[in-house]
C-alpha cells in the first residue's frame, strides 16, 4: 500500500502564510509596495512576527482588530495585557509588546502636537492632550497651570471619576494653582463617550472656578473638554469670557497669592 505522507502533513502557520502570493506577504508587501499599501492587520502582522501552528500571524492579527468589545486599532489602546493574552498565539510576551506599541503610538501623537503646543490656542491645547484623554474609560480632571507669560508650570490630575462624573471642587483648584503660584490656570477633562457637549454641572462648576479665580486673582484662561477626535473650548466656544478683571498686572501677583494664600489656610 502507499502512503501519501504530504496528505498526513500537518499545515502550519508558516505553510499558511507561505502559501499566500509573493506580492501578497506583508513582509514582502512592505518591501515591495510600501508600508502605506498595507492593511492595518498586515501592520500588525508584522509587529506580531508569529503564529501557531494553526492560526497565521495574518489571521491573528484580524482577530485582534475584529473583537466586538474593542474592535478596530483604537481598541487595541483599550485591551489590557490579560485580554490580549486570552487571544490564541498571544503569550504574556507578544501581549507587553502590544501594550508597549499603544504607548509609543501615545507618545508619538504628542510628540508631534507638542510641536504646535500654544496655550494660547485652545485647538493646540486640545490636539496635544487627545491621544491621552480620549482613551480614558473614566472621566479624568486635569489642571493646567501657567505663568504671567502662559508658560506652563505644570499639569496636576485633580481627579479620577466614573464613566459620567469626576469630582473636583474650586477648593482643590486653587489650592494646588496657590502651591504654583499660578498666574492663569486651564481645566481640561475627558467625556468617555466621546461626545465632548458640556454637561450642566461643567458649566455650574466653570462658571463657580471662573468667579473664585476672580477673587483670587488667578484667571480661569479655558475649560476644554476631550472627547473622540473632537473637543470644546469654553472660550473658544464662548461659554466664558475673559473680563478685564482676569488680566493682571505682574507686579500685582506676589501679593494677590499671599492674600489668596492667608484666606484659603483660614478656611480650611
Amino acid at each position: 500500500m502507499q502512503v501519501n505522507y504530504m496528505e498526513n502533513k500537518k499545515t502550519t502557520s508558516k505553510d499558511t502564510m507561505k502559501s499566500l502570493p509573493k506580492e501578497e506577504r506583508p513582509y514582502e508587501k512592505l518591501l515591495g509596495y510600501g508600508a502605506g499599501s498595507l492593511s492595518d492587520a498586515e501592520l500588525l502582522a508584522i509587529l506580531i512576527r508569529s503564529g501557531t501552528p494553526k492560526i497565521s500571524a495574518l489571521e491573528l492579527a484580524r482577530n485582534l482588530l475584529d473583537t466586538p468589545q474593542n474592535p478596530g486599532l483604537d481598541g487595541l489602546f483599550h485591551t489590557t495585557i490579560q485580554e490580549f493574552k486570552s487571544f490564541e498565539g498571544i503569550g504574556e510576551v507578544k501581549a507587553i509588546q502590544l501594550v508597549a506599541l499603544t504607548e509609543l503610538c501615545r507618545r508619538m501623537a504628542r510628540g508631534q502636537a507638542k510641536k504646535l503646543l500654544s496655550f494660547n490656542d485652545p485647538d493646540t491645547v486640545a490636539d496635544y492632550f487627545m491621544e491621552e484623554c480620549r482613551h480614558y474609560e473614566t472621566e479624568h480632571v486635569m489642571l493646567l497651570l501657567l505663568d504671567s507669560k502662559n508658560h506652563l508650570l505644570g499639569t496636576e490630575t485633580l481627579s479620577r471619576g466614573t464613566v459620567d462624573t469626576a469630582v473636583v471642587t474650586p477648593r482643590e483648584i486653587f489650592v494646588t494653582a496657590l502651591r504654583y503660584r499660578a498666574v492663569g490656570i486651564i481645566l481640561l477633562h475627558n467625556h468617555p463617550s466621546g461626545d465632548p457637549e458640556p454637561s450642566e454641572m461643567d458649566v455650574i462648576l466653570t462658571k463657580r472656578v471662573q468667579e473664585s479665580g476672580r477673587m483670587l486673582g488667578i484667571a480661569l484662561l479655558d475649560h476644554i473638554i476631550i472627547g473622540d477626535h473632537d473637543a470644546v473650548s469654553f472660550y473658544r466656544d464662548g461659554y466664558i469670557r475673559h473680563d478685564d478683571d482676569d488680566a493682571l498686572e505682574v507686579e500685582e501677583l506676589p501679593v494677590l497669592l499671599d492674600s489668596a494664600d492667608r484666606t484659603i489656610r483660614e478656611n480650611t
